[in-house]
């Protein structure tokens, strides 16, 4: 289920059916990225002060839940399809995952979480790679895509320290938009070249902390599953990608079956804390 950030800054526990940890969580969210804060993403920025955010909420790391993670995603996708290609209307999805189940000690192990999850996903849709997309994370103009759809999933999460702009709070939050939004608000061309300068020098007076050197623009052909999950040091990097795109027969044959199995070897490893 989808939420509007109305409804989440108008909540009482008495016309509400959300969780404490849900509004807890969202809150935080509102007050780290808020149009008052100092948060070095315009974008986000924006869509807080025209309150714009969308958010879901995944309870627990059980197969259901995953199922609800991804029809989620895909009613935000068919929403997103109908923006009017405007700044001030555009609404990235929060997807907040409850701090008590997905927990983690290190940023890693956080990205660890988050690829099992985008590898469910994909297992899991029954529309077919998109042919002008690569498979191969590792190969220029890869993205994940969902339902057809090409989207970019900023992991962000509380084992960040250094890196505060992906620190959201407590819970471990997906920030996702449609991946074409960025060709056409910041895409390789002079303006987009500007804004994306401006966004980094904010981000590095936001950290305190060069910005990444693997941040980069799609259209150029530059790696973006390390952009998803970014270190806490400028190092290079060298690690593999964990995802696996299935092959189209693989679509083809879910579509067929309408599968809603899910292997043990997608299974998510993770532990409830008290």
């Amino acid at each position: 289920m989808l939420y509007s950030q109305s409804k989440i800054e108008n909540y009482t526990e008495k016309n509400s059916n959300l969780e404490h940890w849900m509004t807890e969580s969202a809150l935080q969210i509102l007050s780290t990225i808020g149009y008052k804060a100092e948060f070095p993403c315009p974008f986000s920025q924006a869509a807080a002060k025209n309150k714009r955010l969308l958010f879901s909420f995944i309870a627990d790391a059980t197969e259901k839940s995953l199922h609800q993670s991804a029809a989620d995603l895909q009613a935000y996708l068919v929403r997103a399809a109908k923006w009017d290609g405007k700044v001030s209307s555009a609404e990235p999805l929060l997807m907040v995952f409850n701090p008590h189940f997905f927990k983690a000690d290190t940023v890693t192990d956080y990205h660890a979480i988050g690829w099992k999850i985008l590898q469910f996903w994909h297992d899991i849709d029954t529309t077919p790679w998109p042919s002008d997309v690569s498979s191969d994370p590792h190969s220029p103009f890869w993205a994940m895509c969902f339902a057809g759809v090409q989207i970019f999933v900023n992991m962000s999460n509380p084992a960040h320290q250094t890196r505060r702009s992906r620190n959201l709070g407590q819970a471990l939050t997906f920030v996702i938009n449609p991946r074409e939004r960025f060709d056409r608000v910041a895409g390789d061309n002079p303006q987009g070249w500007k804004i994306r300068e401006m966004v980094r020098d904010r981000i590095e007076a936001y950290d305190g902390l060069s910005h990444s050197p693997v941040l980069g623009s799609f259209e150029a052909g530059e790696i973006e599953w390390w952009q998803y999950g970014l270190t806490e040091t400028n190092a290079p990097r060298a690690d593999r990608c964990p995802f696996h795109t299935k092959s189209r027969q693989d679509a083809h044959a879910l579509e067929a079956n309408d599968s809603k199995a899910l292997s043990s070897e997608y299974s998510i490893p993770l532990r409830e804390v008290g």
